[in-house]
């Protein structure tokens, strides 16, 4: 019920900057999308958290990100980017856009198809 489409990601030398952004495309009306944010997974470990944020409420940062990476969210429009400074080469990972939605009484969670950063050395 809801597709989450992902831009931004690539190759960048280590110190740079690069910026994500999703949007998250309803197709049935009813449903809020209560919280979005990004994940990251490098090939053959675990997906984790880089970021988060619920409507309403406070960001919560990974903290090997923190102080670097910056998510920001417009409810409005159900979007969300992540501004990705001082890249190291173990930010190198597919990073996944994600989203909490649903109804009063079920809630789901979406996943982006998943985008590629690249840090060089």
């Amino acid at each position: 019920q809801v597709q989450l489409v992902e831009s931004g990601g690539g190759l960048v030398q280590a110190g740079g900057s690069l910026r994500l952004s999703c949007i998250a495309v309803r197709r049935i009306f009813s449903i809020n999308i209560n919280a979005m944010g990004w994940y990251r997974q490098v090939p053959g470990q675990q997906r984790e958290l880089v970021a988060e944020v619920s409507r309403g409420g406070e960001p919560n940062y990974a903290d090997s990100v923190k102080g670097r990476f910056t998510i920001s969210s417009v409810s409005a429009r159900n979007t969300v980017s992540l501004q990705m400074n001082s890249l190291k080469p173990e930010d190198s990972a597919i990073y996944y856009c994600t989203a909490k939605a649903g109804t009063a009484t079920t809630m789901t969670d979406y996943w982006g198809q998943g985008t590629q950063v690249t840090v060089s050395s």
